[in-house]
């Protein structure tokens, strides 16, 4: 068989030289509409400020990888409307229950962990709610009411009309700031 071609590869090779030779179709140019002709083009709004954070979508801020009470604190003056107290409200409990906390923002979200042990809790806007991921939650007494697709996360979702359980909340994060956290 040397020296031989097999039928296969002779069938594609004149399919391959067939369709080469074929000229391709041109298309006419599109014709666009007068109206569209003549719509500016939208230009965004000019933010206030080059130091302000760009809100992403659901209204959280995008605040820089950091370390420490100033990424954290930088991130809630960033909350928009209600959610900034809010999260004045939360980072005071948290700091308050766990002294000597770690704090972060990691993934435009801050993050709150004990030294050598990781992150314990995270929090994150939502255009309607604000959101506190409990990384151990399903460890904690009673649970969280946000189920996750994470197995051990649960979440609470804090809504501008309804009024937060400091006392239960703290009683959450004294439960999981001693539990093992999240190397992240």
């Amino acid at each position: 068989m040397a020296g031989k071609t097999p039928r296969k590869s002779a069938k594609v090779a004149k399919k391959t030289a067939a369709k080469a030779s074929k000229p391709k179709p041109t298309k006419a140019p599109a014709k666009k509409s007068p109206a569209r002709r003549a719509a500016p083009k939208a230009t965004p709004a000019p933010r206030k400020s080059a130091k302000e954070p760009r809100l992403l979508s659901g209204g959280n801020p995008q605040i820089a990888k950091g370390y420490g009470d100033a990424p954290v604190q930088a991130y809630i003056a960033a909350m928009p409307g209600w959610k900034r107290d809010v999260g004045h409200r939360l980072d005071a409990l948290i700091s308050r229950t766990v002294p000597g906390v770690s704090k972060a923002v990691k993934w435009n979200s801050p993050m709150y962990g004990v030294e050598d042990q990781g992150w314990f809790l995270g929090v994150h806007c939502f255009a309607k709610y604000v959101k506190v991921a409990f990384f151990r939650g399903t460890s904690l007494r009673p649970l969280p009411p946000g189920e996750s697709k994470s197995q051990d996360t649960r979440y609470l979702d804090i809504r501008e009309d309804t009024p937060l359980d400091e006392a239960q909340f703290a009683r959450w994060v004294k439960q999981a700031s001693k539990l093992p956290g999240e190397r992240m």
